[in-house]
């Protein structure tokens, strides 16, 4: 074994020397221990004629020994299995709202509990083999923050580790759970049925723009269930509104400055942009391509108006999220996922631009500005 090996361990047994190394390629993040130790005897020594009976046989006992006592150490330190569909810099802020949750429930990070991450960077055609990694690992719970075809891929993936899931959609509508109250299997969790908000997010947008006769609307065809359900809502809402609906589809950073040109030749005046993590990750990016290629445009979260988008309207994301985090401390505890149910945040926020609004020649009539939660100048 080299002497660069970093994780050595000293033990006296009699007078014999014994180092317990641990294997590499095994260690799991932040909790401080690893999988596998190897035993062996430090050569080195000066064992005189031969050893004796009783150091041979105390060395045979800690080698017997030291598997059971690794695996004793780790199962005092749980290990969640963190699956999301964007990378670790885009989720930031999704996940300090989690953990934010989850030290709340007594379990904070490399002192107490665990987290393996694995993360598909917007290829959501990783999420089965992602999931399905997780499982082989054993950890103690799997999470997905903001992504129904994370929350979807890990339901799949097994039906013994409980799943706790943070997501937009209707979680019955999309065959997470059995029904709100009383979700059944080993899946439940948190939603703010942002999906669900998308024909008001149009309506809103008609109302701002009541001349407006061609909509888009963007979706990400990797994402089937939300697509579907997004075109279905906002379809038989525009033409209850006389509207055109141009639907639009991005999976890539590409595709994105395709959607803009596209807008331009089917004369679209306004956008929907849909909720689905490939966009909400992106949602400051989103808000200044709408600026740049001066389309109105609406979509879920505050960032994308900060940003300079016309308006965003849902439910907000950092309290669901604390809501999972907290969620996934109480499953570690030993509640059952079945018997949890499906928690709804209620709390919706509307923002205006009233800048970007002036720049596009928009006016904002003083109704809907009282309604507003936020008005940003």
């Amino acid at each position: 074994m080299s002497s660069e090996n970093p994780e050595r361990r000293l033990a006296l047994v009699n007078s014999v020397q014994v180092r317990i190394a641990t294997s590499e390629g095994h260690v799991r993040r932040a909790n401080g221990f690893f999988e596998t130790c190897v035993i062996f005897v430090d050569v080195s020594m000066d064992w005189g004629a031969r050893m004796r009976r009783r150091e041979f046989v105390a060395i045979l006992a800690v080698t017997a020994t030291c598997p059971q006592a690794l695996r004793a150490q780790q199962s005092a330190t749980p290990v969640i299995g963190y699956l999301g569909s964007e990378s670790a810099n885009l989720s930031e802020g999704r996940l300090n709202a989690f953990l934010e949750g989850l030290n709340e429930a007594g379990y904070v990070e490399s002192k107490n509990v665990a987290i393996e991450y694995r993360w598909a960077h917007g290829q959501n055609d990783r999420l089965p083999a992602l999931a399905a990694d997780l499982v082989r690992r054993r950890v103690a719970l799997i999470v997905t923050i903001g992504s129904t075809p994370a929350a979807l891929a890990a339901k799949a993936a097994t039906t013994t580790i409980p799943v706790v899931f943070q997501v937009g959609a209707d979680p019955v509508k999309v065959g997470l759970v059995a029904s709100l109250a009383r979700p059944g299997g080993n899946v439940t969790g948190v939603t703010n049925l942002n999906v669900e908000l998308g024909s008001k997010r149009l309506e809103l947008l008609h109302e701002l723009m009541p001349m407006a006769k061609s909509v888009g609307l963007l979706v990400n065809p990797t994402s089937p269930h939300l697509t579907e359900s997004s075109t279905v809502d906002l379809q038989a809402v525009a033409h209850k509104l006389g509207l055109q609906l141009h639907i639009l589809h991005a999976s890539t950073e590409h595709d994105l400055d395709t959607v803009f040109a596209t807008l331009h030749e089917v004369k679209a005046s306004a956008l929907v942009i849909g909720p689905d993590a490939f966009f909400i990750s992106r949602s400051e990016q989103l808000g200044a391509l709408t600026v740049r290629h001066a389309i109105p445009a609406i979509t879920l979260y505050r960032e994308f108006a900060a940003a300079g988008g016309l308006m965003s309207y849902g439910g907000s994301a950092k309290d669901a999220d604390r809501r999972a985090g907290i969620y996934a401390g109480r499953v570690l505890k030993g509640e059952r996922p079945a018997e949890l149910p499906v928690q709804q945040t209620t709390k919706v926020e509307l923002v205006i631009n009233l800048k970007t609004a002036k720049a596009l020649g928009i006016y904002v009539p003083p109704g809907l500005s009282a309604r507003a939660d936020e008005l940003i100048e």
